[in-house]
């Protein structure tokens, strides 16, 4: 099977994502940055060695969303974030996941975690803040990979890694834009980034 990429996507609507960033810098603002983050990552990460598919949240904003356009769309699976990644993991073959939140990764970065999987059996891009930008297990997974996580923690990389059996690999620590501090580390290591 083709390996898959899976990108998590909430649709830009004002004052539903990026609600920590918005605590920090108004709603149009993080709303405008939001836009721009999407546009970007699904631009950089797309290759035509993977198949990729924007894992769209709501169901209704599918085929509504200009930045989703070009881009196959299939609506996340009902629930927490749990169940959400679990239907994503449950197919045959490689699957990479990542958000929106990094606008540094690159198809690359892609290449780089689908390479993984063929000597690992899991591959995370961590992030700054304790959590991962990207994750990558060859599916279907065990029913209880995401038993246990405290997710939008520090120790959610941990977490997940203790329910994996066999090896792991990491790959480069990125910037996850979720508030004020994160998007000025971000900009002063790449002023032109957002």
């Amino acid at each position: 099977m083709r390996p898959r990429l899976y990108i998590f996507a909430k649709a830009p609507a004002m004052g539903k994502a990026k609600t920590r960033l918005a605590a920090d810098i108004g709603k149009v603002h993080a709303h405008r940055l939001y836009r721009a983050m999407l546009s970007k990552v699904i631009r950089q990460v797309q290759d035509p060695r993977w198949d990729t598919i924007v894992m769209a949240t709501p169901k209704r904003a599918i085929g509504k969303v200009p930045e989703w356009d070009g881009v196959p769309q299939h609506p996340q699976a009902s629930g927490s974030l749990s169940p959400r990644l679990l239907a994503a993991f449950n197919g045959r073959g490689p699957v990479v996941v990542i958000g929106t939140d990094c606008p540094q990764v690159m198809s690359s970065d892609i290449a780089d975690g689908f390479d993984a999987l063929k000597k690992h059996s899991a591959v995370f891009g961590p992030a700054d803040d304790g959590g991962f930008w990207l994750m990558g297990m060859n599916g279907p997974v065990k029913p209880t990979i995401f038993d246990n996580v405290r997710w939008s923690h520090e120790d959610t990389l941990s977490d997940v890694e203790a329910n994996i059996d066999g090896s792991v690999k990491h790959l480069r620590t990125l910037i996850d834009v979720d508030d004020l501090k994160a998007l000025r580390a971000l900009r002063s290591l790449s002023p032109r980034q957002l």
